[in-house]
């Protein structure tokens, strides 16, 4: 097992953990902010509006919002931000940094590329790339949100409609009023009641994929598969994601491949033929991976509906209520926090709260339309079928590697 390392950051960042004071700029106005979802992206907007100076409310329909899933990449755009937000401490100890993403082909098993990530990636771009459990994230930010006096969670409550005022914006649960404020922050996931109700957005369109995903310890993993590293296996019938976690003391799986017809949770047990019959082509190292787990999750793979605003009034989405991604490009918890960090900036830096929002929608917008659609050329990338497959294989076996990586640094330098 790999030893731990340490977070960099680059100058400009160093020495800025955040406290429980105002950030610079902030205008002390008193405003009350309301969030709807106590995920990663409504907990990431709690601390980073608390740091402005608000007092913000968020409100969950479960009541025990515990984070489902398995493992998650964040790269250096997020991990700058977990930083800001003050958990990059209390998440060392759960996180892993692998050294490359390896690249395989999924049925004859040989390696087409290894792109370089651990140090090279952390002095590249001022932070490193992390991988680590949904479930370790998730609890960090919520004990860092209950710790802050300007944080208040409250939980078992479904907010189901939205109105802006004069004064502000009223927030309903099942017709009843249970609150008021200045603005209220959509960040209710992929099926977004709020998104559903109140903007003109398209519905969500089934892609004909599902995933499945579990962890395994580090000593069920077989010869053949890298165990410190982020790698994928492609193939035309679907493709394997692992990584470690947990400072490598477990790695965490996922398998897409194609079905007919969509599930509607995000958590559904499935019988571990269902995963096996996935990679039946595959090379035997991967089969053997996928064999040694008997506990598998999966979720179906929606596209994008089409936006033309994030913002209806005083009301702005945030996370996937704003932009559902594709897991392809592992970017879609980092799109949450990199929202957080723009929408308590131009919190922070207007008076106008409507103005503030519009700046919001305007400037995340582009960039979540811009990762969405490369999210979704990866995917058709990675399942490509003869003679398309040979020739991405061919140019990813003769890219250097460090080239090749290069090439997302309009992803991974984002500020």
């Amino acid at each position: 097992m790999k030893p731990r390392a340490e977070f960099s950051v680059s100058d400009d960042h160093k020495g800025s953990a955040p406290s429980h004071e105002p950030m610079q700029g902030a205008r002390k106005s008193g405003r009350e902010v309301l969030i709807s979802g106590c995920g990663i992206g409504g907990l990431a907007a709690a601390l980073a509006i608390a740091a402005t100076g608000a007092k913000v409310r968020v409100f969950e329909k479960r009541k025990d919002p515990s984070e489902e899933g398995a493992g998650i990449q964040i790269g250096p755009n997020g991990t700058r931000i977990l930083q800001d937000l003050g958990v990059a401490d209390a998440l060392r100890e759960h996180v892993a940094i692998p050294e490359a993403l390896q690249v395989f082909e999924g049925r004859s098993g040989s390696r087409l590329n290894a792109m370089p990530l651990g140090p090279w990636l952390a002095d590249r771009h001022g932070a490193p790339y992390w991988v680590l459990h949904r479930i370790d994230l998730h609890k960090a930010l919520r004990e860092k949100a209950e710790q802050h006096p300007s944080i208040t969670l409250q939980l078992g409550v479904a907010i189901t409609d939205a109105k802006t005022t004069a004064d502000g914006i009223e927030i309903f649960s099942d017709g009843q009023l249970v609150g008021t404020g200045n603005l209220l922050v959509a960040a209710d996931g992929l099926r977004s009641t709020l998104r559903q109700k109140l903007f003109d957005a398209g519905e969500l369109k089934y892609t004909g994929k599902s995933a499945a995903r579990t962890v395994i310890a580090r000593s069920e993993v077989p010869d053949g598969i890298p165990k410190d590293d982020v790698a994928i296996w492609l193939a035309p019938e679907g493709h394997v994601v692992h990584y470690p976690v947990r400072q490598g003391r477990e790695l965490a799986i996922v398998v897409i491949r194609n079905t007919t017809t969509p599930d509607e949770g995000w958590a559904t047990q499935v019988e571990p033929e269902w995963v096996l019959s996935a990679v039946a082509g595959f090379a035997n190292p991967v089969r053997q991976l996928i064999s040694a787990s008997s506990d598998w999750r999966k979720w179906a793979l929606f596209g994008t509906p089409a936006f033309r605003t994030w913002r209806n009034g005083r009301i702005v989405l945030l996370g996937d209520a704003a932009h559902p991604i594709l897991p392809f490009f592992a970017q879609g918890a980092v799109l949450a926090l990199e929202d957080a960090h723009v929408l308590a900036k131009e919190l922070a830096s207007q008076s106008e709260i409507e103005s503030a929002l519009e700046a919001y929608s305007r400037a995340r917008l582009p960039r979540a339309t811009t990762v969405q659609n490369a999210s979704k050329r990866n995917g058709e990338i990675y399942h490509m079928s003869q003679p398309m497959s040979l020739a991405r294989n061919m140019t990813l076996r003769l890219a250097p590697p460090k080239q090749l990586m290069a090439r997302y640094d309009w992803l991974y330098g984002w500020r």
